[in-house]
Order: structure tokens, then sequence, then C-alpha cells
């Protein structure tokens, strides 16, 4: 069965909402792409627009989604990022672009109803 985690992340204090997604999509995605290929089956970020229009300090303001398609896959991937070059090369770029303190990693437990 898949695993789908989910991360609500929040950009950097002075970054703005346009700066962070140009870096995150052409930087920090690429990274991702390059250390979850062979391991994930599907990685999106989701960017989020308050529908009332405010930019609120406490909304996170990208949802990232990577699949794996078992357990022992996802095991095996942050296995790999704790490489001590790996970790080093992402933990620098994310303090480019987040406030690390407030990255929340949830997995899913899907439920869908039929309409």
């Amino acid at each position: 069965m898949s695993i789908t985690l989910i991360t609500l992340l929040k950009r950097r204090e002075g970054m703005s909402k346009d700066e962070f997604i140009d870096y995150y999509e052409t930087r920090h995605a690429r990274i991702g792409e390059q250390v979850l290929a062979g391991y994930a089956t599907r990685y999106e970020r989701r960017f989020l627009i308050p529908t009332d229009g405010t930019d609120s300090i406490h909304d996170p303001d990208v949802v990232m989604e990577i699949d794996f398609p078992d357990q022992a896959t996802m095991d095996a991937c942050f296995a790999a990022l704790s490489a001590p070059d790996i970790l080093a090369m992402i933990v620098a770029d994310e303090e480019q672009l987040f406030d690390r303190s407030r990255n929340r990693t949830f997995t899913v437990d899907r439920r869908s109803s039929k309409l």
C-alpha cells in the first residue's frame, strides 16, 4: 500500500510569496527531484492562497506531498537522505527558503466519499 507524506511549510521571514515560489520551483524542487528519484512516485507542491486574501504570519505557505510505494521504500529514502553530505545540502538550501521551526510532516490516512 502506498504512503503519502504531507509537509506544511512556512517561508522564511522577509521573503515575499512570489520570491518564495520562484526559489522553491527553480532551486529547491530540483534538489527534491534529485534526492527523491528512485524512491518517491510523486512529489508535488501546492502553494496556498488564502480565500479571504489575508496573508497571515501563522499560515503555512505550501503543502508538499510525497508518495512512496511502501514503507520499506520510504525508510530507504530517509536513510539515504540522512547521509551527512545529502543532509547538509538539504538543510543549507532549506535555510534560504523556510522557517524550519514551523515545518510539520504528517502521514495521510485517506478516506473518500462516493458522490
